[in-house]
């Protein structure tokens, strides 16, 4: 089928793997009073011409200083996503860069980031107006809160990496899903939502699993990732069909492929198909690189670590297939890692593993020395037994 190839090329592009990013996205307070609402018009007074346009539409969103492109997410949320480097060092410096404006530009108006995955403070709130969001939330409601909840009180850290060569893919698309649970139990960093505890490490990831199930749920190997992804993506209900006037429908029950063959009232268009791409929430997501979405934001610059630490791991063929050797025992425990964490102990001991081939890998990033002994102390940390000092420091 045409969009089937379609959907496979664009989302899976094919070459070395050279570039990685990273986007940052956090809950923004107010500094004196934290449970406090922030309003669109002083966030966009704070963001400047660096303002998204769906915030200000006129704004001419000028990138930050290192290139680092300022959006905002439907609750407030502030993110940033970094323009593509090659070398690990130029990445991390640049962003550290961009963070340390953005955090000046909020300070400057008496805000400040958070520094949980789900805000620990407020009730969940809308703040965006747009048909994007109406027919987002519209949907999900349907099914229950969770939704909303993911759209507007969640903050996350997401890692981006080239896909690889045609031999390489299958093993790389197969290794960013078998880090997954044990990664998201090592970095769980939202145990509190709306001022109530709610027994879960990663409260981010139990809104994201309960909103809506076919297009957040995790996916898994194949020998073909493009046609297996492509499947997905046509067999996912349409979350909203785009029009002129507002607000737009939001369809029942239709795939993508059911609006191929002519269950809405006019046929899809290729745009239409990005689209539907961009209202897939899976924990990683193909977007001609692939996107890591599983981990909470961390705390101050504790970002780094799972960052440095996941491009180590997937730096060099040999250390991805020694990734998916060591996996193997928590494969599959998504639930459980966003639940217990690290006090699950097989994500335990399988962390322990995996965390010992990161730092052998982390020598090859040519990071500076002070995040070097950064990652590394922090790292440590994390488990209950102790990580071996691979790096002597």
């Amino acid at each position: 089928m045409e969009a089937e190839a379609y959907v496979a090329s664009v989302c899976f592009k094919h070459g070395p793997p050279r570039l990685a990013g990273v986007e940052l996205e956090w809950t923004v307070h107010h500094h004196d009073d934290p449970t406090r609402p922030v309003r669109a018009e002083h966030l966009a007074l704070a963001l400047g011409p660096h303002a998204p346009p769906s915030l200000v539409p006129d704004s001419p969103h000028v990138p930050l200083a290192a290139r680092s492109v300022v959006t905002v997410e439907p609750g407030g949320q502030v993110e940033i996503s970094t323009a593509p480097r090659t070398a690990a060092s130029d990445l991390i410096a640049a962003t550290s860069a961009d963070i340390d404006q953005l955090r000046r530009l909020l300070a400057a108006v008496g805000l400040e980031l958070g520094s949980q995955g789900t805000d620990p403070h407020r009730p969940v709130r809308r703040l965006l107006r747009t048909p994007r969001y109406a027919a987002m939330e519209t949907n999900f409601n349907r099914r229950g809160p969770a939704g909303l909840t993911m759209m507007c009180s969640t903050a996350g850290l997401q890692v981006c990496l080239d896909a690889g060569e045609g031999g390489q893919v299958a093993a790389r698309w197969a290794a960013v899903h078998a880090l997954g649970p044990v990664f998201l139990a090592a970095f769980a960093n939202s145990p509190t939502l709306s001022g109530i505890r709610s027994g879960w490490a990663s409260t981010r990831m139990l809104t994201l699993y309960n909103t809506d199930p076919p297009r957040t749920r995790p996916g898994g190997p194949s020998a073909d990732p493009g046609a297996a992804w492509a499947r997905r993506a046509l067999e996912t209900p349409v979350l909203c069909v785009r029009e002129r006037e507002e607000p737009w429908p939001t369809p029942i029950g239709v795939t993508f492929g059911d609006w191929i063959d002519g269950a809405l009232h006019r046929r899809p268009t290729f745009e239409d198909l990005d689209y539907h791409l961009t209202m897939l929430f899976t924990p990683v997501r193909p977007r001609g690189y692939l996107e890591i979405r599983y981990l909470d934001i961390q705390p101050d610059e504790d970002w780094v670590v799972p960052a440095a630490l996941v491009l180590a791991l997937f730096a060099r063929d040999r250390t991805v297939d020694r990734l998916l050797e060591l996996t193997e025992p928590a494969r599959g425990r998504w639930l459980t890692a966003a639940c217990q964490g690290l006090h699950d102990p097989v994500l335990a001991r399988t962390a322990t593993s995996v965390l010992t081939l990161a730092l052998q890998g982390l020598r090859d990033l040519g990071l500076p020395p002070p995040v070097l002994d950064h990652v590394v102390r922090r790292t440590d940390q994390l488990v209950h037994t102790r990580v071996p000092r691979v790096l002597g420091a």
